[in-house]
């Protein structure tokens, strides 16, 4: 095996910082087979060039692995798009090394084709990276054909093809690890450590690209192995966390058998914890067991108040079962956020009226207010803006709208039905009501986009822990 390194590359360089949880996997399963791993982590270098020179300087590399996180902060009003500094930081790197660049992640496996068209490159890997790499890394090393490799996007000489994905098995993730990026700086610098407890989403909002990304298969890891992770992390200072998962509670069985695996190992005292989490299906018994195990706060996509509004999404829940979560978590006294998405298919003044009362009458401790539906290539949403006609005579959309078919740059679907100064009028229903995380044109501090958010960076510096949504929160409070 040749020891020369395989260079994996963070590239999110948004601050506060969250940790590359896929590289850590990633990491172990390459280490595994007998690969030498070296980590650049673009996230905390000021000048990326200098973090390149200085590492190029000393070192040649057997290929290179990118990870795309995020292609964009999927925020209507400053509709931030990532990829111009990683196409700089690719080009950069090609001034360096002739090697291979092999690209994945969640966002790249959202629009895979385009990235690597975009980014001028030839190679990269759709969905789980964890098998697949180790095994394309062999290939190239031995100079064999790769291209019957599953979940690989190339560049051929008619474009670019793709392999179907094959999923890996999570309860092949090594759970006592996690040394390949520096978790404890993570924490120290982003308020919070991360893990999986699964992958992959089997809902069917129309927005949604989590099962475009990652499956709509939920592929479910041993809860052993979970608290195996969390004691490790535990082991490096780390003992606030964020659960990863699309929604925690899908299936509701394995979230109730991960807190009772917390609760036999005795670090249901030592650990603080968030997550994402469907309004339903959300027990008593769920509501508890999360509670007692160190749960600090649950962010609930809701999306709507309304039932029409919410089926057009594709969401399979109610007001019953919105009211039903609020009344458990008041009950169990674990603090809560409503997350709502404004303005899709169908949306009224009306129906955003419905939504505003019904947050008011469940009283959840946060509310966050996005206006505006990213859309993505893929999706239901997707497909159904196409069959619409041409994108720049649709009075539903803002953002990138010409030439951009394939919604690689953030374009937003925002209901026609809404009429003009949709800010306004949502401002006037909140009233200055300071649950809700609502940004206006006028005043972008009052929303809770994490993009470059100096507030929270400044919070987490003097020892604030936990979910962003619930940081800002405490710092409100404090302010009174």
């Amino acid at each position: 095996m040749d020891l020369t390194p395989f260079l994996l590359i963070n590239v999110n360089r948004m601050k506060p910082a969250i940790a590359p949880l896929g590289l850590d996997y990633l990491g172990e399963a390459l280490t595994a087979k007998g690969y030498v791993v070296d980590l650049l982590d673009l996230c905390f270098s000021e000048d990326y060039r200098k973090a390149i020179d200085d590492y190029f300087r000393k070192q040649s590399v057997l290929a290179i692995g990118i990870t795309i996180r995020n292609t964009d902060d999927c925020y209507l009003l400053s509709q931030d798009f990532f990829l111009p500094e990683i196409k700089e930081i690719v080009k950069y790197l090609k001034t360096k090394t002739d090697v291979p660049i092999i690209v994945g992640g969640v966002g790249f496996s959202i629009m895979p084709e385009s990235i690597l068209k975009y980014c001028e490159l030839d190679l990269g890997i759709r969905g789980d990276g964890e098998e697949v790499l180790p095994l394309l890394l062999d290939r190239i090393g031995e100079g064999r054909n790769y291209t019957d490799l599953p979940g690989l996007v190339y560049r051929d000489s008619g474009g670019f093809v793709s392999t179907p994905r094959e999923h890996f098995d999570l309860n092949k993730i090594s759970s006592r690890r996690r040394k390949l990026i520096d978790n404890r700086r993570y924490f120290n610098e982003g308020g919070q450590g991360n893990i999986e407890t699964k992958r992959g989403c089997n809902q069917r909002c129309i927005y949604c690209v989590d099962p475009v990304a990652k499956g709509r298969k939920i592929r479910l890891r041993n809860p052993e192995q979970v608290v195996d992770e969390l004691e490790a992390l535990l082991d490096e200072g780390v003992n606030y966390f964020h659960f990863c998962d699309s929604e925690f509670n899908l299936p509701q069985e394995h979230a109730q058998a991960v807190c009772q695996k917390i609760i036999e190992r005795g670090i249901d005292n030592k650990i603080d914890w968030y997550a994402y989490c469907s309004p339903s299906p959300f027990s008593e018994e769920l509501a508890r067991l999360m509670k007692i195990t160190g749960c600090r706060g649950v962010d609930f996509g809701v999306d709507n108040g309304n039932r029409e509004i919410l089926k057009n999404l594709g969401r399979d829940f109610g007001k019953d079962e919105i009211k039903n979560t609020a009344r458990l978590c008041h009950r169990y006294g674990i603090t809560f956020m409503f997350d709502l998405l404004l303005g899709g298919p169908g949306e009224t003044r009306e129906t955003v009226k419905e939504t505003i009362e019904l947050m008011r009458e469940t009283e959840p401790d946060r509310v966050g207010v996005m206006v505006g539906v990213r859309i993505y290539a893929g999706t239901e949403l997707g497909n159904m803006v196409l069959k619409e006609g041409r994108m720049e005579e649709n009075r539903n959309l803002q953002g990138k709208v010409e030439g951009n078919n394939d919604f690689f740059e953030p374009v937003f679907y925002v209901s026609k039905k809404l009429g003009e100064d949709v800010y306004s009028y949502i401002a006037e229903l909140i009233k200055g009501d300071r649950r809700f995380f609502f940004t206006t044109r006028d005043d972008q501090e009052s929303g809770y986009n994490y993009n470059q958010n100096q507030v929270l960076v400044e919070a987490i510096k003097k020892g604030y822990r936990g979910a962003y949504w619930d940081i800002l929160r405490r710092l409100s409070a404090e302010k009174g």
